[in-house]
Parts: C-alpha cells; sequence; structure tokens
C-alpha cells in the first residue's frame, strides 16, 4: 500500500498541494491522475468559452449548442476530476496486490488473481478517462469557429489539453492489459482504445484547422453532428 493515505479527493487540494504531491516520490497520483487533471482542465476551459459566447447577439444562433457545451463542460470537468481520484485508488490496489505474499502455491494463485482483478480496474479507469477527454475535445470542437473570436485560442487550447490527456490516458490502458490475463478483455479494450484516439485526432485537427483559418461556421444542426 502506498504509505501517505490518499486525500479524500485531490480536487479538495490547493494546485500548489497537488503538484507538490505529483511531484513528491509517492507513486500516487501519478500518470494516470495527471492525465484526468489536465482534461479537467480543458473541460473548465469549454465552459469558459461558452460563458464568453452566450448572450451575444452576434451567436445568437448559437444558444442551442452553448446550452449543450456549458452542460458538457461543467459535468466533464468534474467527471474528470473524479477520476483521477479513481485511478489513484485503482493503481493502489494494484500495488497492494503486488505485495501478496507468494511463498505457497496457494499464496501465488491468490496473489495472481488480485493481480489481474487488479489490473483489470486499472485498465478500466482510464478507459473512462479516455472517453471523457474525447468528449471534451468534441466539446471544443463543436465551439470552434462557432464562439467568441477573442477566445479561438482557449478553444484550441482546450482541445489540445483534451488530446495529450487522452493519449495519457491511452497509455495507461494499455501499460495494464498485459497483467488482465484475458486475451479477449485486452483485444477489446485495445481497440476501443484505438478507436477513441483516432476520433479524438480527427477532432483536434478540425478544430486546429478552424481557428488557425479563422473560418466562421454555421450553427450545428444537431449535438451529434461533431
Amino acid at each position: 500500500m502506498v504509505a501517505d493515505p490518499l486525500p479524500e479527493r485531490f480536487g479538495a487540494l490547493s494546485l500548489d498541494a497537488f503538484l507538490d504531491r505529483l511531484a513528491s516520490s509517492d507513486p500516487v497520483p501519478g500518470g494516470g491522475s495527471a492525465s484526468a487533471v489536465a482534461g479537467s482542465v480543458a473541460a473548465a476551459l469549454v465552459t469558459m468559452v461558452t460563458e464568453l459566447s452566450s448572450g451575444r447577439p452576434r451567436f445568437v444562433d448559437h444558444e442551442s449548442m452553448y446550452a449543450w457545451t456549458r452542460s458538457e463542460g461543467n459535468r466533464l470537468s468534474k467527471r474528470l476530476l473524479a477520476i483521477a481520484d479513481e485511478d489513484a485508488r485503482a493503481y493502489g490496489g494494484f500495488a497492494a496486490a503486488r505485495k501478496l505474499p507468494r511463498d505457497t502455491d496457494a499464496e501465488r494463485a491468490a496473489r495472481t488473481h488480485a493481480l489481474q482483478v487488479a489490473a483489470r480496474d486499472a485498465s478500466e479507469v482510464p478507459l473512462a478517462c479516455l472517453a471523457a477527454c474525447r468528449d471534451v475535445v468534441a466539446a471544443a470542437e463543436a465551439l470552434a469557429g462557432r464562439s467568441n473570436v477573442n477566445a479561438a485560442s482557449d478553444v484550441l487550447v482546450a482541445a489540445l489539453l483534451g488530446e495529450a490527456a487522452a493519449g495519457g490516458a491511452a497509455a495507461n490502458v494499455r501499460i495494464n492489459l498485459p497483467s488482465v490475463g484475458d486475451e479477449a478483455f485486452a483485444t477489446e479494450l485495445t481497440e476501443k482504445v484505438d478507436e477513441l484516439l483516432h476520433d479524438v485526432a480527427r477532432l483536434v485537427s478540425r478544430a486546429r484547422e478552424v481557428v488557425i483559418s479563422e473560418e466562421v461556421r454555421e450553427p450545428l444542426l444537431e449535438v451529434a453532428a461533431t
């Protein structure tokens, strides 16, 4: 187990306190939690751009979309902070399983089973992070060319942060899969990771293109159009 217990919530820490903890020799929070926090920041930027755009006559045709991006930004920011905690606990469970005794055949079998269960959890949590980051990037892409031009760079930052967070989460899924001991499960999650990363890359590329070209886009007819 990790010697220093986890706080109730990483989100309850000050930024200084979280970064100090991240920089310490403790294994948690680590890259998984850092990815989730980065994704949460990206989601907050989505909400910020929405608030800087909503209620302005120039963007009145986008108000229905803003209702969605505001809701998504708030929801995903909270969800990703929760995932940061979940990731730390998942790794703690895996670390605890690694320390189980293995002197007898029974102990070794019990340890292997515990490791496989913990590894499955440690794979599923970052997959949830990756999926949430994909949703953040989708909201940022929707805002590109449909929001306050003075916040265009913030839209792109949200997309890029979401992409980085997604990449970090994907790496954590992949590194834990070999320990699960279930080839079918590993194949299924690998396919999901590849699909989500492809979607993220597509959305970020489009957001970058729109922001750099200063393209003004028509209102979304449906949120699913992203």
